[in-house]
């Protein structure tokens, strides 16, 4: 055990834990136990806002799995990953005021909520909350194996047994916690992620002998990891400019960011969040994706590219600076899982069950249901996550594609489009899911492009076009009549 650097992860999760027992005391006395738990009942503030949005978008992902492939991929790797720049300026600019407005309006709860009032049908319902959960599991598996990666690397302890002390210490904070108790702690873990980002790249540049002898290394190994074009070449331009869709201007159908743009109290902490947001992710993802590349030459031969970021950590920093920088992608971790978790326990138990199962079900039972349900996700994803891939990252970005695909414009065009109707989402949605699944199982990156744009194309055609002959049909048989 090294302790000098468990040490101050210790102290970082027992705040955690108090600020998510804390929060607990508002799940008890809440008069809506369903918009407290699942929504926060809609009091976030600006900077919490943008720390939420930034916390749960900047996941294992980001800070275990980025580096890891940036570390491969070269600096290739860090101009696409700057697509994610624009991301929280992108998702409430054009969510805005309208999307929380509206919201309120339904009096939603979950992204389903607003979708099922929007197009009243009971399929459109089913589908999203199928969608949620088949994909979210992935997203879930890759969370939690970053963790574990984590606490290995740190402890020493097997695979196994690294996946369960994580994963416990999530379920027992977000089954206490809720929502609110989510959004606070990722506003200290957006923090953590800015500073401990911040540290390990100047240290990282300083262990490499100065950015100069660090791209002299880099050539000399590869001229290619210094091209846009990765190591491999095998970054071309159309798949670089095809992630602008999957992490820039798709993340507005990923529901655990919407969800974010109907909990915010007021247009003034939505401007703020957009300002606060902009510049902490563009900071956080541009210094994770050069620590990974510059991490080269430092730490040269690693195999497995998820053990870059804690073993650069532990060998570039002082031990107790080492445990306080590792606390940033620990806090990446928990906050995007405890994000996910609430989102499927969402989905579980207000769309379907509270929906269609027991309607009528009393507040005690329901935080019963919504306890029970949270626990047993996390045990299905614990199960799932003890066989994991050599990188996360691609289980991350599997998710992002199959959710935008089914979400994406059954939002935008909800909210924007008064001629959208059930028939026209109903068919966006499964083509979405049908289309992305089918592709990235038999035929990936069609076109030299991320398999995300074929499906997101697919699903706008049918959207549209299925909205106006149904609503012509209407209207014929409407005349007729």
């Amino acid at each position: 055990m090294n302790w000098p650097v468990i040490t101050p992860l210790l102290i970082f999760l027992l705040i955690i834990f108090s600020i998510g027992l804390w929060s607990n005391k508002f799940v008890l006395k809440s008069n809506s136990f369903l918009e407290e738990y699942f929504l926060g009942e809609r009091q976030m503030g600006g900077f919490i806002l943008a720390m939420t949005m930034v916390a749960t978008y900047g996941s294992a992902s980001s800070f275990i799995g980025g580096p890891g492939i940036a570390y491969t991929q070269g600096l290739g790797w860090v101009l696409l990953a700057m697509a994610q720049l624009a991301t929280g300026y992108f998702t409430l600019m054009v969510l805005g005021k309208k999307f929380a407005i509206v919201a309120r309006q339904y009096k939603a709860i979950t992204l389903i909520d607003f979708l099922k009032e929007r197009y009243k049908s009971k399929t459109v319902v089913i589908v999203s909350a199928a969608s949620i959960i088949i994909f979210l599991f992935s997203s879930m598996t890759a969370q939690w194996i970053g963790g574990a990666r984590l606490v290995e690397s740190l402890t020493g302890l097997p695979y196994a047994t690294a996946l369960l002390i994580f994963a416990f210490s999530v379920l027992v904070f977000v089954i206490v916690g809720g929502f609110r108790a989510v959004a606070l702690t990722d506003a200290v873990q957006g923090v953590v992620m800015f500073m401990g980002t911040l540290i390990l790249l100047i240290a990282t540049i300083k262990a490499g002998g100065g950015i100069p002898k660090i791209i002299s290394d880099l050539t000399a190994e590869n001229p290619n990891l210094i091209t846009p074009f990765g190591a491999e070449r095998s970054l071309t331009p159309a798949y670089v400019s095809s992630f602008w869709i999957l992490v820039g201007i798709g993340v507005v159908g990923l529901p655990q960011i919407t969800v974010r743009a109907m909990s915010y109290k007021n247009s003034k902490a939505m401007h703020t969040a957009i300002i606060i947001g902009t510049i902490v992710v563009g900071f956080i993802m541009l210094g994770m994706h050069l620590i990974g590349v510059f991490a080269r030459p430092v730490l040269p031969g690693v195999k497995i590219g998820d053990t870059v970021m804690p073993l650069l950590s532990m060998k570039v920093l002082p031990p107790f600076v080492a445990g306080i920088v590792l606390a940033a992608p620990m806090a990446a971790i928990m906050s995007t899982v405890d994000a996910l978790l609430i989102l499927v326990s969402s989905a579980l138990v207000k769309d379907v069950y509270l929906n269609y199962i027991k309607p009528n079900a009393a507040d005690d039972h329901v935080k019963k249901v919504s306890f029970s349900v949270t626990a047993i996700i996390g045990i299905l994803v614990i199960l799932l996550a003890l066989s994991p891939p050599d990188l996360i990252v691609w289980l991350n970005l599997f998710s992002f594609g199959g959710l935008e695909s089914v979400f994406i414009w059954p939002v935008i065009l909800g909210l924007y489009w008064s001629k959208g109707n059930k028939y026209g989402a109903i068919t966006s949605m499964i083509l979405g899911m049908g289309s992305y699944i089918l592709l990235d199982r038999f035929y990936p990156n069609p076109f030299g492009l991320h398999t995300v744009v074929t499906p997101i194309v697919l699903s706008f055609l049918g959207f549209v076009v299925v909205s106006l002959l149904s609503q012509q049909k209407a209207e014929v048989s409407f005349s007729k009549n």
